[in-house]
């Protein structure tokens, strides 16, 4: 019995693995490959071909593209394995009409402890007053009630 528990305490112990367990999203080795991109000389299809396709796409004047990469870790037992992020990079790339390369940026963990978050908020701009509000809230109460029976069940309670 003893030699049984011998052999599963070993299997047990033999397929632990004390590496840390890595989570791996978005482009690998991207603070390395950026380097290679050039400003004014490096085009959208040799942007494609070091870094693939970008995580992110937004068109305004110049098109902007949007590379990540993150790797999480286990942390420590005493916070119970939760994953914590230990590399976190971002790569902006506005590329212009012809397709060149204008402006790169590059971001890591540190530089975006000091960014800078509006905590603001935007009021929305429908009031109760307007035109459309009330419009729609008529049409709502059509809607609810198509032969006006609330309204009048409500003027016979009053009148009594």
């Amino acid at each position: 019995m003893k030699i049984l528990y011998i052999i599963f305490l070993s299997l047990i112990v033999a397929n632990c693995s004390f590496k840390k367990v890595v989570k791996h999203h978005g482009v690998p080795f991207l603070e390395k490959k950026q380097s290679s991109l050039i400003v004014n000389k490096t085009n959208k299809n040799d942007i494609i071909e070091i870094l693939g396709n970008p995580s992110t796409k937004s068109k305004f004047d110049n098109d902007i593209w949007i590379y990540i990469e993150r790797k999480q870790t286990q942390s420590k037992l005493t916070k119970l394995g939760k994953m914590k992020i230990y590399k976190n990079d971002v790569l902006v790339l506005e590329i212009d009409n012809y397709g060149i390369l204008k402006k790169k940026e590059f971001y890591n963990k540190d530089d975006m402890k000091n960014l800078k978050i509006v905590k603001s908020t935007t009021e929305s701009g429908f009031k109760r007053n307007y035109f459309v509000y009330n419009f729609m809230s008529s049409m709502r109460q059509k809607i609810n009630d198509p032969l006006n029976k609330r309204a009048e069940k409500q003027k016979e309670i009053s009148q009594r």
